[in-house]
């Protein structure tokens, strides 16, 4: 529920290891509600979140040790570089990286040369890059859940998300996604969760 709206009931699913589960539907369907409650940031009117065999606000920081989240904003702040979003973000999920690492993986997000610069000089595909490098840092967490992570990027750019997905899934990693742009997922081993009819 939002407000007194209902927005889904009767949900039941489950993610295998190297499994992508794509929860599709038009806006205001449920989508990203859904993906906050299923990393504990909204609680559900009625049901339970299990993983592995236990409920997830039972498990509590051991769950979020296993949790990579991120949501359909780019959530860097504007008066650090890339380089330093970076690092800041890793620090708040208790990660770290050396300088090399770290300048490596936006790099492979397509963002050399542009690791000094503030964010606020960054385009909004530029932003959304610095904060999907963090994926790269993230083969240790089992489940990842990203809220349209494919917004605002180029081709190059979805390329690059759809190829550390693959990753992760063959690792046995589990992702869970929304994402309007179907096309671009094909080939991955994928279930689709459709919300609002």
């Amino acid at each position: 529920m939002r407000g007194r709206r209902r927005l889904f009931r009767d949900l039941s699913f489950e993610a295998q290891p190297g499994e992508l589960i794509w929860v599709a539907g038009p806006n205001g369907s449920g989508k990203t509600s859904l993906l906050r409650i299923l990393c504990t940031l909204l609680v559900p009117e009625a049901g339970t979140v299990l993983w592995r065999g236990q409920s997830t606000r039972d498990l509590g920081e051991s769950f979020c040790a296993e949790l990579v989240y991120l949501g359909h904003a780019a959530a860097v702040k504007d008066d650090l570089s890339a380089l330093e979003n970076l690092r800041f973000g890793l620090a708040l999920h208790g990660r770290r990286g050396d300088d090399n690492s770290l300048v490596a993986a936006l790099e492979r997000f397509g963002l050399q040369g542009s690791e000094e610069l503030p964010a606020r000089a960054l385009s909004q595909g530029q932003r959304r890059r610095v904060a999907l490098a963090r994926l790269v840092f993230a083969s240790t967490q089992t489940l990842w859940i990203l809220d349209e992570p494919l917004t605002a990027l180029d081709v190059g750019a979805v390329a690059l998300v759809r190829e550390c997905i693959a990753e992760h899934l063959e690792r046995g990693g589990v992702v869970v996604l929304t994402s309007h742009q179907d096309a671009e997922l094909g080939g991955l081993r994928t279930r689709r969760l459709q919300l609002g009819g």
